[in-house]
């Protein structure tokens, strides 16, 4: 699975995106090129994106809260460049979204 950077193009450094909203909210809008993992199968579904323990992941949902969840629980999982980006809301002033 190719890994692609905020503007869509090929990253050098695979970056994963991760919006870990429910579907039904996914729906509602995300950000362009975005994975849907839901938060509660986020450690059951990580490997099917990567396996790479160093790779950059980079989470958000609606309001930030479950992204900071999901972000520890991918460190516990030994994710270690897990990053949480925070809510939809400001990051679709900065990046391409769907809405």
């Amino acid at each position: 699975m190719a890994a692609f950077g905020p503007l869509g193009a090929q990253a050098a450094t695979p970056v994963y995106l991760i919006d870990v909203c429910a579907p039904q909210e996914l729906a509602e809008g995300h950000l362009v090129g975005a994975i849907n993992i839901e938060l509660q199968e986020i450690i059951a579904k990580i490997s099917a994106v990567t396996t790479d323990k160093n790779a950059r992941i980079e989470l958000y949902c609606h309001s930030g809260r479950r992204s900071g969840i999901a972000q520890g629980l991918l460190k516990d999982a030994g994710y270690q460049n897990a990053v949480n980006l925070g809510n939809f809301e400001e990051l679709r002033k900065t990046r391409p979204a769907i809405r």
